[in-house]
């Protein structure tokens, strides 16, 4: 009897054991990040990412500061430019994005981050893992893998994200966020992660983050020796063709129209600035939101589409167009010399 008894209990452990030593599942490893999110104080992060959507790649550098329950931080440098740099910005105010080159803030009534896709916040690509029930999961030696669904806000061109999480800390290495056919459009490569880092409320403040990536401003002799560059989509809707292109001095700068007819007539206004004008609180107009254009976050409205790239202002304007084929345009610009 003691023998049968000493041998059912030598087999139930050994089945413990291998259960124990056995491989992760999908819902271990589900079930550790919803921890892991649930658990954290905060984090911080720093990131590069590599934008494709014209002819050639753009480079930014990402920082990240979070701190719960909603103070959020994201500040996106272009690497090829020092006044390109946002400052998108959640605290007890509401939500900001900042463009301290041009002194430049406007407010948002929205949620963000809730409900929105950014491949470079930890608490995101968690909930887009979460939600997704298709989820596609595979582990390798190093990382567990998934790839979802995403849910960016008026743009339906990426529908896809691969997240890479380092096995075993679950913090993110890599984020490939693709296109209808598979092609990576927007890659963001994790470079440190932490969490549970201590973080001042003031690194959260509107002000002090407008003051301190202000740049001063430019001497007569700086603005004559920089060009004025001309930036042109790539991509048009099928029935649409350029008409005319006007150059308007005004008093902090000069401007630029691009006009296009046909089917679906659209203008795009360019504005490059010789002196910055003061801070703005712009109202949130009826059925304004936040567009995450990858490289820089947009204002939308019902017929409008206005950003910032490389120290300038842009606005496309149209009552034909799907937000769809805006945010499209917008991820097209390219320049070239004004000649």
């Amino acid at each position: 009897m003691k023998r049968k008894l000493f041998l059912f209990l030598s087999i139930m452990l050994t089945a413990v054991l291998l259960t124990a030593c056995g491989e992760e599942t999908v819902d271990d490893v589900l079930q550790s990040l919803d921890d892991q999110v649930a658990d954290m104080s905060s984090f911080k992060a720093s990131a590069e990412m590599t934008m494709t959507t014209g002819e050639e790649s753009q480079q930014y550098q990402i920082d990240v500061w979070h701190k719960k329950e909603d103070y959020f931080k994201v500040v996106m440098n272009n690497m090829a430019d020092e006044q390109g740099n946002q400052v998108i910005l959640r605290n007890d105010e509401g939500v900001f994005v900042l463009t301290p080159s041009i002194n430049k803030s406007y407010k948002f009534q929205n949620d963000w981050p809730k409900q929105h896709s950014q491949p470079y916040l930890y608490t995101s690509l968690v909930s887009d893992i979460i939600s997704d029930s298709e989820r596609e999961f595979q582990m390798t030696d190093n990382y567990y893998v998934f790839k979802v669904k995403t849910n960016y806000k008026g743009n339906q061109q990426l529908p896809f994200q691969e997240v890479y999480f380092h096995k075993g800390s679950y913090d993110p290495a890599l984020v490939r966020v693709q296109d209808h056919n598979g092609e990576t459009i927007v890659e963001v490569d994790f470079t440190s992660f932490e969490f549970d880092v201590e973080i001042s409320d003031e690194e959260f403040d509107t002000e002090q983050n407008l003051a301190e990536g202000a740049v001063s401003v430019p001497t007569m002799t700086e603005l004559e020796d920089r060009d004025m560059e001309v930036y042109f989509p790539s991509f048009v809707p099928e029935g649409v063709e350029a008409s005319s292109e006007e150059v308007v001095d005004f008093e902090d700068g000069e401007r630029v129209i691009l006009s296009y007819e046909g089917e679906k007539p659209f203008t795009l206004v360019q504005e490059k600035f010789d002196s910055y004008p003061t801070s703005l609180m712009v109202p949130v107009h009826a059925g304004g939101d936040m567009v995450d254009l990858g490289f820089a976050v947009g204002h939308l409205t019902n017929n409008s589409l206005e950003w910032e790239l490389d120290g300038m202002r842009f606005v496309l304007a149209s009552e034909s167009l799907t937000v769809n084929e805006m945010v499209q345009i917008a991820q097209s610009v390219e320049s070239q010399m004004m000649k």
